[in-house]
Formats: structure tokens, sequence, C-alpha cells
């Protein structure tokens, strides 16, 4: 079967797949409130997990990122990657997580099959952590990632978002520690999300002004890998570790666009600011659905915009990141 791509010409082999809402911390960017269950339909299970991801290699997809919320909220979190790791067609299986049950599952989890993982500390200040996260875990959460490091995970990138006022004096701590540690830094400038337009004001911080630092400090950008996406990467002779820069408000950030989302409840988004799925549930009941569910997915990318907007001030009506699997 042909390989997803839109009318621009981009071509899509990598799904973010969201597989719960619910998350148990309470960061101040995405959901200060903390989790407040809607009471609707339940999330993905397990068969459907098998359809969706059978139907998505069929059309190229190669990397799957298990994403929430928290995802290893879910009991069944491991027999989840086991799911995805059973289809040969996915080479590269991943997942971001805020690191509190990673200390205790990161070998049972790389056994299972995953092999990349993100782990969220915004920052390495305990104090700060516990302001921006709302949660007393940050040596837990920094067990885990030596946890991961242990496990033998191809990569481990620690995913941080820099907030004016806030996490931004934390830079130079960051690079002190990747210098002897091999870690992927990615640094995520702060979105504006439908109902954050004070927050983003009050803190948002421009990558390109990260951008201009790192170069001053001698930090040389990477040519480009095939499954980069919009991510800007740099690295330095004598740092072990890289810095990658997500930094939406680029010009040129959705040119390089490779990746889809599905919601936990199994909805199609374009993008991550679109303001309404598309739902694919009713087709992934079945194996004998793949054809029409392909079919849909094929007629879909045909909506797909060239840009989210941002620049002209859409944020869409996402009210938290963690539902579509930000």
């Amino acid at each position: 079967m042909s390989q997803l791509q839109d009318k621009f010409g981009r071509r899509f082999h990598y799904l973010r797949m969201s597989v719960t809402d619910v998350c148990n911390f309470k960061c101040t960017y995405c959901l200060p409130d903390g989790y407040r269950p809607d009471g609707r339909a339940q999330f993905l299970g397990l068969n459907e997990i098998e359809n969706l991801v059978g139907a998505f290699s069929d059309v190229g997809t190669q990397k799957i990122r298990i994403t929430g919320g928290e995802p290893t909220m879910r009991k069944d979190f491991t027999d989840i990657i086991r799911v995805v790791a059973d289809n040969d067609k996915i080479k590269t299986i991943a997942t971001t997580t805020n690191g509190y049950r990673l200390e205790k599952n990161a070998k049972e989890w790389y056994d299972a099959g995953l092999r990349r993982i993100n782990v969220s500390i915004d920052s390495l200040d305990p104090r700060m952590f516990y302001q921006i996260t709302g949660q007393n875990k940050f040596d837990e959460v920094m067990r885990g990632v030596d946890a991961a490091l242990e496990a033998g995970f191809e990569r481990v990138k620690i995913n941080a978002v820099l907030l004016k006022g806030l996490n931004d004096k934390d830079l130079p701590r960051f690079l002190h520690w990747i210098k002897n540690t091999p870690i992927d830094l990615r640094f995520i400038e702060l979105m504006e999300t439908g109902l954050g337009h004070d927050y983003f004001k009050a803190h948002h911080l421009a990558g390109a002004d990260i951008r201009t630092s790192l170069v001053e400090d001698g930090w040389s950008l990477d040519t480009p890998a095939v499954d980069d996406g919009p991510a800007q990467n740099f690295s330095r002779d004598d740092h072990k570790g890289r810095i990658g820069l997500i930094m939406p408000y680029d010009n040129h950030f959705c040119a390089s666009c490779n990746r889809l989302r599905v919601s936990a409840k199994g909805k199609l988004h374009l993008c991550l600011f679109t303001e309404n799925g598309v739902d694919l549930r009713d087709l992934l009941q079945h194996q004998d659905q793949r054809a029409e569910l392909v079919e849909r997915l094929h007629g879909q990318l045909a909506a797909k915009k060239e840009t989210h907007f941002l620049h002209d001030g859409i944020t869409g009506v996402t009210q938290h990141l963690a539902s579509i699997g930000g």
C-alpha cells in the first residue's frame, strides 16, 4: 500500500499514539489544575491498538511513539509495547514519560521492545522541578534516567520546556550535565494553546534566542537525520550529549513535518493544533476493516494544512497538550 503523503509532498512515517489522557503530574504549561476525567469513552484497548498499528504500518509508518497523558499510568503499558513490537514493519518504538515509573521498569520495558525514551525534566533544581510539575519526584526521576541508560536504550532524551522567569537560568546546568553523559537534551519552545494566552505571554522564551546562545558557545548544527523531523540538533566535540531545539515559531518548522497523531480515544489529528480529530475507532474493531481504515487515512491527508498558523495567532482550541499526545 502507498505511503501516507499530503498535497505538499510531505511523507509521514512517524505516529504519535496516545494511550491515555491521565497524568499524575500538574505541569504549569500543560495541566496546571491536574487531570480531570470527563467520564466519556474509554481509552483504546489492546485489540484496537493492534489494528491501528497494523493499518499505519501498511501505509509506511516505521516509528511509533507511545504517548499520553502519562502513558505509563496504563497498567498494561508493557503489553502495549509488546503489541507494537510484534509488528515487524515498525522499526522504532519510543515513548515519552515523566519518569515516575522508570527506575523500577526500565529493563522490563526494554525487554518488551521499547528502544527509545524521552523523559520530561524541566529543571535540574529540585525546588523548581516541584514548582513546575507539582510533584516532589526529582530524585526518583533522575534515578530513572540512570536506569534507562543502564538498560541499554538506543537513545535517551530529556525534554525540557524552557520558561522565562522560571527555569530559564537552568541552561548552563543542563549543558554541564551532558558534558559527560550520553543523552540528548530537547529544549522545547513554549507553545500557546487555546486557553493559555496569559501564561504564554509571561513565560514564552524564543527558541531562536537559545539557538543564538548555543552557536556563540561553540555548538554546531548537525546534518538532519531522516527521522529528525522539525528538530534542529547541535553537538560539540567536547560533550558526549547533544542538544535538540523544537521551535514551532521558526518560519520553516512545518516544512519537514513527518508525524501524525492519534488520541487515546481513537481520533486522528493531522496537527497538534487541529481543532477537531477524525474518528477512527469505528474501523479499529476487526482486522477485516483494514482496507477501509487505510482508505480513510489517505483521504484525510488531503485536508492537512501547510502550516499550524501559530505565526498568525491561531492556536486552535486545544486546552492542554496532553489531550492529543503533545
